[in-house]
């Protein structure tokens, strides 16, 4: 067992002597390389910016509206039929746009529920069950410039409502 912590304290000075020595041996400029890279980076972080800023906005106002416990509040009827817990719509709907915005509600869902509570355990599992797609989409689709997304959203939000019921079997709420 004590090879997998030494493998795993080793691996990241390893790929880096590893990516030196591999461009070294082709004659790049190691440091040129890197400094062009970070300014790439930097000017997508620019490019990104004010999607980050509008989303992180759309998620705060909808926050501390309450529009999403009206929300939770109103579908609950239906979430019951599923035995879905109503609480954790919140939780589902914020995941779809921020992943940081879902920690602190998944956080406050610990403070309610309990982290060992079946909630809780539900909206851990949900949490690894889910991805933030209107994030990916607008942040990875604009800084590759793809203008026609076809059918991702579908794709995703099909492949989201399928990681939610598999949380529901995996965790067994009843």
């Amino acid at each position: 067992m004590n090879i997998i912590y030494y493998l795993s304290d080793g691996i990241i000075p390893f790929t880096f002597i590893i990516i030196v020595g591999y461009a070294l041996l082709n004659k790049v400029d190691v440091f040129d390389a890197f400094i062009d890279g970070a300014l790439s980076g930097f000017q997508t972080v620019i490019k990104i910016l004010p999607t980050l800023i509008g989303l992180m906005a759309a998620v705060g106002i909808l926050r501390t509206s309450g529009c999403l416990d009206y929300i939770s509040s109103f579908i609950s009827p239906v979430t019951d039929l599923f035995e879905f817990p109503s609480e954790l719509v919140p939780l589902v709907i914020i995941k779809m746009f921020s992943s940081s915005a879902a920690s602190s509600l998944l956080v406050d869902i610990y403070k309610q529920s309990g982290p060992d509570s079946s909630v809780g355990i539900l909206a851990s599992v949900l949490m690894s069950c889910s991805e933030t797609i209107f994030y990916t989409m607008s942040v990875y689709f604009m800084t590759a410039g793809v203008t026609k997304t076809r059918y991702t959203l579908a794709g995703s939000v099909a492949c989201m409502i399928a990681g939610i019921i598999a949380s529901v079997f995996i965790v067994g709420i009843s």
